[in-house]
């Protein structure tokens, strides 16, 4: 009877094995891309956030292209760990927590004043 041997390796990963070289530049890249992000597996949450954020800019008359990222691996080079998340211009604004309108109007301001971009 054996009780004690060698435990089996396992290798982890945070987006669950698809770390290849191709996937970490693809990832890099779209990181460097300007512009709006959400960040999230696309659950009600992250939906939400993208609602209130299109609200947000119709609101203050900007016209700017919003990008849903749910790839782990994309979400994974921003170091974000909790979703949903919110980026502008490579920058994280907010994660975790779903925001108000009015709280995203103020980020948007703060981030781009306003403007039309």
């Amino acid at each position: 009877m054996k009780l004690f041997g060698k435990k089996e390796e396992k290798k982890s990963c945070c987006c669950g094995g698809d770390c290849t070289p191709e996937t970490i530049k693809k990832a890099e890249e779209t990181k460097c891309e300007k512009g709006i992000k959400i960040l999230g597996s696309g659950c009600a949450k992250c939906n939400a956030l993208e609602n209130a954020t299109r609200t947000a800019l119709s609101e203050l008359h900007m016209d700017m292209e919003i990008d849903h990222i749910t790839d782990f691996v994309q979400i994974a080079s921003y170091g974000v760990m909790s979703t949903p998340a919110l980026v502008f211009d490579h920058k994280v604004v907010s994660y975790g927590k779903v925001l108000t309108v009015e709280e995203v109007k103020k980020l948007l301001i703060n981030s781009y004043g306003n403007k039309q971009v």
